[in-house]
């Protein structure tokens, strides 16, 4: 996947036409990925990039901190360096306004696009949970039905908390146990038993499938929905 830096439209050559080949070649990286239903990491650098180009189009200032200075002198005297700028504050922003017009619609287009794919995935999911249920679900299991795929695929999962600076965060992680083959004696009951013999430390784990008719990228599409997906489930369901 082609790349663009945090500060693709800063740094480097301050050029409408250089910034939309960059732009283009990046957004054409990404239609490819959309088209073949593979989300992540490409959506979450998408918004990434959207937010950061709406910040900069909110505040201007923030733009022009982000140019490269030159020193022009240093009075050793009174102790003070003086700069000038790479460019007239007239032009750049000019080309800075530019770029930011011409990219913010166009990532906005292939946002959508993105969630449209991320809806009709999450929209195909079906979760459940397999037998008794402990008192605790912030760790458990997740097995994931993907299609037409043979195998059943386990995913250990816990439950995490982390601190921002004003509210507290909860996410999943996700670690890969084993595969079973989908047949008549391999149910998702005799996988959860299964598990629970060959790992101790759990005698009766949280267990859940998630499974879709459809078939998808595992890791660039299945599975992070169907984390995100689990978390709202145990949000909503599991006191």
């Amino acid at each position: 996947m082609k790349k663009l830096t945090t500060n693709w439209i800063t740094e480097g050559l301050i050029d409408i036409e250089y910034k939309k080949y960059l732009l283009l070649g990046y957004l054409q990286s990404v239609s490819k990925h959309f088209d073949e239903q593979k989300l992540y990491p490409f959506l979450a650098d998408l918004i990434m990039h959207y937010q950061n180009l709406i910040a900069l189009k909110e505040n201007k200032e923030a733009v022009k901190s982000n140019f490269s200075r030159k020193i022009k002198k240093i009075d050793l005297e009174n102790f003070k360096i003086e700069y000038e700028k790479v460019m007239h504050d007239e032009r750049y922003m000019y080309e800075i306004e530019a770029i930011l017009e011409f990219a913010i619609p166009k990532i906005q287009l292939h946002l959508n696009d993105g969630k449209k794919i991320y809806d009709y995935v999450e929209q195909s999911l079906r979760i459940f949970p397999i037998g008794i249920m402990p008192l605790s679900a912030d760790v458990g299991y997740m097995l994931l039905s993907n299609g037409n795929n043979s195998d059943t695929q386990v995913f250990g999962y816990e439950v995490t908390i982390f601190e921002s600076a004003n509210e507290k965060y909860r996410a999943i992680r996700t670690n890969y146990i084993d595969s079973y083959i989908k047949q008549f004696t391999n149910t998702f009951e005799s996988i959860k038993i299964d598990l629970i013999k060959r790992h101790k430390n759990l005698p009766n784990p949280a267990t859940f499938v998630i499974s879709t008719a459809c078939t998808f990228p595992l890791y660039e599409t299945f599975l992070p929905i169907a984390k995100r997906s689990l978390m709202r489930f145990l949000s909503k369901h599991i006191a």
